[in-house]
């Protein structure tokens, strides 16, 4: 039997180690689904519910595994469906390949059924390498750029392939003009800046004496360099989002997340600092960051394109975090004298620890969210592995898991999507079948694309050595963080029509498919809760009635500002139980991140 051309992409993606593919089925992609019946499901096809679904698990699988994550998707509405899962992917730099179908050639361009000008379609989210596979010839050449591009970019590439060409017979390129041939593999390598360069950059920071560091996702293989300079600095490190399970919480100068969902004591460093060092983050929000003219900045990143930005810094390095710190530790200064700047980072964040402590024990109708994630973060066992959606669930993933080493954890950073938190989740899982994974989920994400996929992991409990995944849903019935952010940006009461949400049985539904699932109305269950769903045998969900009323305060908030937006809430908000009570000025100055009122 000869070899088809789909025969040969999964031949091919085999080659590369790709072990398995998320995809949803569909006529455009019969070619390569006959493929997969062929090649006795290798690699293994892992069936989404939606496209949009197994390209965020492929995202999942690359950020959690370092490897290429796949997804396939039919031609039309398939390819449509990947683009966001796609665009988180590029925003974050993950390396991740979509193989869409098409039409056959003979009907392209005439308003064909599911016909798409998937070039254009494809052209932005996918334009370090986008290719439409014509004739057999043009592989295997197509599948390995895609693939060196997807590592080297550390980006999305996308390869259309005709539903017609999937069933040719495949034929490699000739030795002849106009073929291009190709080979698998790729080793690893290393860039490094120059010898001038790290001295310029030696020569700010040594000349500092109040320095800060922040880090973000491309410092995750210096873990070691970024510890030995942090102490040789006597530096705090903050940690953009991304980066929140490069450095462990546990040590006393790492000042936690930074931004509109960090820390106070991030807060203060970047204010106080006259150095900096970012390593491996293009963290974008310049307010959170030192005031300009305040510090001297070095940065250093492996991607040209991204340095120079966000910061005036006098040296951008551009270079591998561990190859470039290895070089420049040796040029800085051993004895720096006192230490008074990293004693009052670090009881800066011993204060915050407290804060967070005291904000999670506060009392809530009916349960405290913050109290939710607090109350989990002593739970998590050593090689979790944690993902959290978008919305004010973020801020207290953020704000209250302590990363320790060997866990992880991740979100969608730039993008900030609703809607990864499961599927990523799902990619986790397979990426690391042998360990737990926890998924932080609001109840809006939830409804917009979680439920569905608890469906997925019903279907594929058994494939996990390891089968627990917990999914934590926060039910306030109230799509919280847009709320909060129209009180506190637009001096606007909550719109209900556009931010209440149905109050959904979400753990009756994982018990419909066969899977744990509990229900937690009172603060003195939540504890036990989460023991159980961590000790379930295969999947879990556990929904938390929690307040909507808990602010997600920014830490540069103002006493005045939370004054003018408890202000607001009295004056417009409709009646809504908690959220319409005089008290709710109290509650909102009672949750105040850590210090005493500003005079």
């Amino acid at each position: 039997m000869s070899t088809k051309v789909s025969d040969h992409i999964l031949e091919r993606l085999r080659d590369w180690g790709v072990e398995q593919v998320f995809s949803y089925p569909g006529d455009g992609i019969n070619g390569l689904l006959a493929a997969w019946g062929r090649a006795e499901d290798q690699p293994r096809f892992i069936q989404a519910r939606h496209e949009e679904m197994a390209a965020f698990e492929a995202v999942g699988y690359a950020k959690f595994s370092g490897r290429l994550g796949v997804c396939v998707a039919t031609s039309g509405p398939g390819a449509v469906h990947l683009l966001n899962g796609l665009y988180d992917a590029k925003l974050d730099h993950v390396p991740v390949l979509a193989i869409v179908g098409q039409t056959n050639r003979t009907a392209m361009g005439g308003s064909y059924q599911q016909e798409i000008d998937l070039h254009t379609l494809f052209k932005d989210v996918a334009s370090d390498f986008l290719e439409t596979v014509t004739v057999p010839e043009q592989l295997p050449n197509v599948i390995d750029r895609a693939i060196r591009t997807a590592y080297a970019r550390r980006a999305p590439t996308a390869i259309i392939v005709p539903a017609d060409v999937q069933q040719l017979d495949y034929s490699p390129p000739t030795h002849d003009f106009k073929m291009v041939p190709s080979s698998l593999g790729m080793s690893d390598y290393t860039a490094t800046p120059t010898d001038e360069a790290l001295q310029r950059a030696a020569e700010v920071l040594n000349a500092g004496d109040k320095p800060a560091i922040l880090i973000g996702q491309g410092a995750a293989g210096a873990v070691a360099e970024v510890q030995e300079i942090a102490e040789l600095l006597g530096a705090g490190v903050a940690k953009a989002l991304l980066g929140k399970d490069v450095l462990s919480d546990e040590l006393p100068y790492v000042t936690g997340p930074i931004g509109l969902l960090g820390s106070r004591p991030s807060y203060e460093l970047m204010r106080d600092c006259d150095t900096l060092l970012t390593i491996g983050s293009s963290f974008p929000y310049t307010q959170f960051m030192p005031g300009f003219g305040k510090a001297r900045g070095v940065q250093i990143d492996i991607d040209p394109h991204m340095v120079g930005m966000r910061y005036p810094y006098e040296v951008n390095l551009v270079g591998d975090a561990k190859a470039t710190l290895r070089r420049l530790i040796p040029l800085l200064e051993r004895d720096r004298g006192g230490r008074e700047w990293r004693d009052t980072v670090c009881a800066n964040v011993e204060r915050w620890h407290e804060t967070m402590d005291r904000r999670a024990g506060l009392t809530a109708d009916p349960v405290n969210p913050e109290y939710v994630a607090r109350a989990l973060d002593p739970l998590l066992p050593d090689n979790a592995i944690l993902t959290s959606d978008s919305g004010s669930v973020a801020n207290w993933y953020a704000r209250h898991i302590t990363m320790r080493p060997g866990m992880r954890g991740s979100l969608s950073g730039t993008l900030a999507t609703m809607g990864p938190g499961v599927p990523y989740a799902i990619g986790a899982k397979f990426a690391h079948p042998d360990r737990p994974v926890i998924a932080l989920v609001g109840d809006g994400a939830m409804q917009m694309n979680g439920l569905a996929e608890m469906i997925t992991a019903a279907k594929y409990r058994d494939r996990w050595s390891d089968s627990r995944l917990v999914v934590g849903v926060w039910n306030n019935q109230d799509l919280n963080q847009v709320t909060w952010e129209m009180r506190a940006m637009e001096g606007a009461p909550q719109f209900l029509p556009s931010q209440s949400i149905p109050d959904v049985q979400y753990a009756a539904f994982a018990r419909s498919l066969g899977l744990t699932g509990i229900r937690v109305e009172k603060p003195e269950d939540v504890e036990s809760a989460w023991r159980a769903a961590l000790d379930a045998d295969g999947p879990a969900l556990v929904e938390f009635l929690t307040d909507p009323a808990v602010p997600p305060i920014p830490p540069h908030a103002s006493w005045e500002q939370m004054e003018a937006t408890a202000a607001s809430i009295l004056k417009g908000d409709a009646d809504r139980g908690s959220m319409i009570r005089q008290g709710l000025k109290a509650k909102v100055q009672e949750f105040l991140p850590g210090r005493e009122k500003e005079e």
